[in-house]
């Protein structure tokens, strides 16, 4: 059944937190966006001013939700529903505390944290490209690797917190047919060596390109030189998108996915996202003449929804 939405009693918010800014706005109980979208930039180091932020971000939006709203937030990092603590690497200061319950305290309103790939994942199932499918794979493909799992419109979490997460794992340990020797495993900020993450986000191309033998350039370069056919770059996105082909052909297989929504930096180039979908494609057991990797349609504004989507789930129990 469809679910009603009421929008003329408008009493959440929604936020969705990364390494550089926070964003803001307020939602229904759908999960849609009303009025405007706030932006500031995210203390990561401070944790009295990352909650003094967000207090101010609330009252400047509460003026038609009162003390009992709920504030959703989505932020980059694994969160242990069992017991709320974080593990953030790019948010050193909600690293391994149980950030809810201070939020709450402070900003007076009911606090919902949530894994911003989770939140992707499910506002692509339900509201942008994975409309339709059963089983959803949600990739996010930015500064780093993110994936979320969503199964008949509802989020699965797992045990911790994991499920979804393909970018890591001891995944690469070598790639002789480019490199004709091993590949130096490198260190993920999650501890482990050889993980996706390491090599399959935007600071992972350019570790790969000096890898390589090829000199430092950024990822918008490299890109850029792949798309005008110079050697040096096609031979990076070449590797890369054979390796990370790889570990997300894997997750196809074992969580048989339909459709691979990709958001993050990387998704805005089309070329790039259909590039991997060829080679993933190529690999995985259920052969299939249809694009499985598409770009996000609802771009910057999926970790708002999905978060708002996620804390409604949570809140009735769902997940």
């Amino acid at each position: 059944m469809m679910r009603v939405c009421n929008v003329e009693k408008i009493n959440a918010l929604a936020a969705d937190i990364g390494g550089s800014y926070i964003r803001m706005s307020r939602v229904d109980d759908c999960g849609a966006l009303h009025g405007p979208v706030l932006r500031r930039s995210t203390p990561v180091d401070d944790l009295e001013q990352f909650i003094q932020t967000l207090s101010d971000l609330v009252a400047e939006l509460r003026q038609d939700a009162g003390n009992g709203s709920r504030l959703a937030i989505a932020t980059a990092g694994l969160l242990n529903p069992a017991t709320g603590v974080m593990r953030a690497a790019n948010i050193p200061c909600l690293n391994n505390i149980a950030p809810a319950a201070a939020l709450s305290e402070k900003l007076g309103c009911q606090v919902v944290l949530v894994n911003d790939a989770d939140a992707f994942a499910l506002a692509e199932a339900t509201r942008g490209a994975g409309v339709g499918h059963v089983t959803v794979l949600g990739a996010v493909i930015g500064t780093g690797i993110g994936g979320g799992l969503v199964i008949d419109g509802r989020a699965v979490r797992g045990s911790g917190g994991v499920a979804g997460e393909w970018g890591h794992g001891p995944i690469a340990s070598h790639h002789p047919h480019v490199l004709n020797r091993p590949l130096k495993r490198m260190q993920c900020g999650c501890g482990q060596h050889g993980c996706a993450d390491t090599f399959g986000g935007a600071r992972g191309i350019e570790r790969l390109h000096k890898l390589l033998g090829h000199p430092h350039q950024t990822t918008a370069q490299i890109v850029t030189g792949w798309k005008g056919r110079a050697a040096a770059a096609s031979q990076t996105i070449d590797v890369w998108a054979e390796m990370l082909s790889e570990p997300l052909s894997l997750a196809l297989n074992v969580t048989g996915a339909s459709i691979v929504p990709v958001g993050g930096g990387l998704s805005s180039e089309p070329a790039l996202v259909a590039k991997l979908d060829q080679a993933v494609r190529a690999r995985i057991l259920n052969e299939t003449d249809q694009a499985l990797l598409v770009p996000s349609l609802l771009g910057a504004d999926a970790g708002l929804i999905g978060a708002a989507l996620l804390a409604r789930q949570i809140s009735e129990g769902r997940p």
